[in-house]
Formats: structure tokens, C-alpha cells, sequence
């Protein structure tokens, strides 16, 4: 038997004594969301991952929005590239009980890798929160200082330069098949669980070159980590790297970030949908959250659910295209 809230049973309970039709009863419920009942937002990836870490900063800003008595738990479904966490909202009742965060590129290029129970098709956005790019990163000690000494590194020494990333069709990997086009060179790829997991190769030596986001690099090196970054993939520098040169800057013309924004299962009702988009853009928006995301080196940016459904078709087509060009798949 489902969950019912007790602002449910008892507006059904006042409906059958006043005798309210089904139709004023649906109503008088729909009206009360929220109730006391948690609303789960899912997380595709680890606890302490950026998109977690973000989630759980938006938490209480968007509970503020909603008011109510709002509560909000965070739940991680982590696995199969994000594809868990994603087939879980997708699967799940459309009441607005049940949110989540998905990330772009996996949400869409998971599905033109393989079958799946979901599609881009299968969630109702709400709005985006985070635009992370994307960035190539060695270790201080390496010979590589720029993108032109990886290429020639690369072309000197055919599938000896090993770049980490976080999985197969990751904004990462694909990143690395756009460098490799346009360089005309052959690295080997080596795929890991995640960004902490290419922080501590690209430590230990075990690989030459880290592909990971801007914002996780940031905070590696915050930490200590001896990294050294070679660049954004951003059409124009963005604050937080502002003495980072783009790729296009040094001859790689192409852009790749991961976009992380919240979304709900299809078919949402209509007024639920409102308000969670209303809370949504309150929240993203207010200052101190923008501080708060901005100094975790979170590159805020709100889109609305029009512009956010542009980005992602636009991303959608493009990678659609990639895949009929350079299939990502791990031979």
C-alpha cells in the first residue's frame, strides 16, 4: 500500500463527510502538495561527488522556497554511469515527490549506447543549476604544459599517452575522442569510477593526463593536489579559471561541460510542476546559495525550463552525431 500523508487521509476524510465529488476531492488534494510527506530528490552519483555536493547545498534554499514545513531528503542511487539514479526518477510516480539531479552528457548519451527504460523524453525539466566544464589536467612534475606539447607528445608516441576519465561516454571520455579528431593523434583510455579516482592516478603517475571538470580540478588543487590544468573547454573563460586559456584559444575548437540540473518524472501535474519551477528558480537564484555553490567551485547557472530544453535537444543532436562518427564504446 502506498504512503499517505496525514494532510491526505484527512482531506479524504473531510471529502467523504461533506460529500465532495471525486473530481473537488483530486483538486483539495493537489492543492495541499506539499504535505508533511518528504519529497526525495535523487542523486545519480556518490555521496561527496560535485553534483551530491551541490544538491545538498540547494536542499535548504529550495525548502525555504517551497515553505510549507518543506522537507527534502537527498537519496543516492549510484551506479551504471548515472544510469540508476536516472532509471529511478524516470520510473517513478510523477506527484513531485520524487526529483532528481541529471547530468548531462551521460542522460543523454546513455541512452544512444544502449537500451534503457528512459530517455531524455522520460523527464519534465525544471532547471538547471551547475554548468561545469570540462579541462585536461597532468601533474606538476610532467613535460606537458600546454594542449600542443600533449598533441605532439601523442603523435610522437602512438597509444602511449594514457588519459583517465570518469566512464565510458562521460563528457570526459568524449572530450578525449573530439582532442584525438581534431589533433589527429591515439591515446589509450583508461576509465575510472570517478573524478577522485583520476585525481589520485594522475598523483601516482599511473596515468599521463586527467580528464575531469573545471570546478573538481579547482578544488583538487585547493586540497593540495599537485595538478596542473591545461585549459577550459568553454567558449569564453569563465571567473573561477579566468587565467586558464580556452581550448579554441590554443587551437582546439570545441566545448564540453556537464550540466546538472534537477528534473521530475513525466507527466508531473501542471501546478505541481509550477511551483516546483517557481521554488526552483527562487532557490538557484538567491545570492547566498550562488556564494555557497560558487566558492565549493560550483559554476552556478540557471537556465529555465524553455532554455534548458534548448541546451539539452541542441546536446542531444550533437552527440547523436558523434556517435555516428566516432562510436565510444570500449572495443
Amino acid at each position: 500500500m502506498p504512503f499517505l500523508s496525514k494532510s491526505f487521509v484527512w482531506a479524504s476524510l473531510s471529502a467523504l463527510v461533506s460529500g465532495l465529488p471525486l473530481f473537488l476531492f483530486c483538486t483539495v488534494a493537489q492543492s495541499a502538495w506539499p504535505t508533511d510527506q518528504a519529497i526525495n530528490l535523487i542523486v545519480a552519483y556518490a555521496p561527496g561527488g560535485g553534483t551530491d555536493m551541490v544538491a545538498r547545498q540547494l536542499v535548504p534554499y529550495l525548502e525555504k522556497s517551497l515553505g510549507q514545513g518543506a522537507h527534502i531528503n537527498v537519496i543516492n542511487k549510484v551506479g551504471a554511469g548515472g544510469e540508476i539514479g536516472f532509471a529511478a526518477l524516470a520510473l517513478a510516480a510523477p506527484d513531485g515527490y520524487t526529483i532528481g539531479f541529471i547530468n548531462t552528457p551521460p542522460v543523454i548519451t546513455v541512452p544512444i549506447e544502449r537500451k534503457t527504460t528512459w530517455t531524455l523524453a522520460s523527464f519534465d525539466l525544471l532547471a538547471n543549476v551547475v554548468d561545469d566544464p570540462g579541462t585536461f589536467c597532468v601533474h606538476n612534475d610532467s613535460q606537458i604544459k600546454t594542449l600542443a606539447d600533449l598533441a605532439s607528445q601523442a603523435k610522437t608516441n602512438p597509444g602511449a599517452v594514457t588519459l583517465g576519465s570518469t566512464g565510458v561516454g562521460s563528457d570526459d571520455h568524449l572530450a578525449m575522442l573530439l582532442f584525438e579528431k581534431i589533433a589527429g593523434v591515439k591515446m589509450t583510455h583508461i576509465p575510472f569510477k570517478g573524478s577522485s579516482e583520476v585525481r589520485s592516478a594522475m598523483i601516482g603517475h599511473h596515468i599521463t593526463v586527467g580528464a575531469i571538470n573545471v570546478g573538481e580540478a579547482l578544488q583538487y588543487q585547493k586540497g593540495g593536489s599537485p595538478l596542473r590544468c591545461l585549459g577550459q573547454m568553454t567558449a569564453s573563460r569563465i571567473a573561477m579559471a579566468s587565467d586558464w586559456p580556452t581550448f579554441k584559444e590554443q587551437g582546439f575548437d570545441f566545448e564540453m561541460s556537464s550540466l546538472r540540473g534537477v528534473a521530475a518524472p513525466k507527466g508531473i501535474a501542471p501546478s505541481v510542476r509550477n511551483r516546483l519551477v517557481k521554488a526552483l528558480n527562487e532557490a538557484i537564484n538567491d545570492p547566498v546559495f550562488k556564494q555557497s555553490a560558487e566558492s565549493g567551485f560550483s559554476p552556478v547557472r540557471f537556465l529555465s525550463p524553455s532554455a534548458y530544453e534548448v541546451e539539452t535537444k541542441a546536446a542531444d543532436a550533437m552527440f547523436r552525431q558523434l556517435w555516428k562518427e566516432i562510436p565510444w564504446t570500449e572495443k
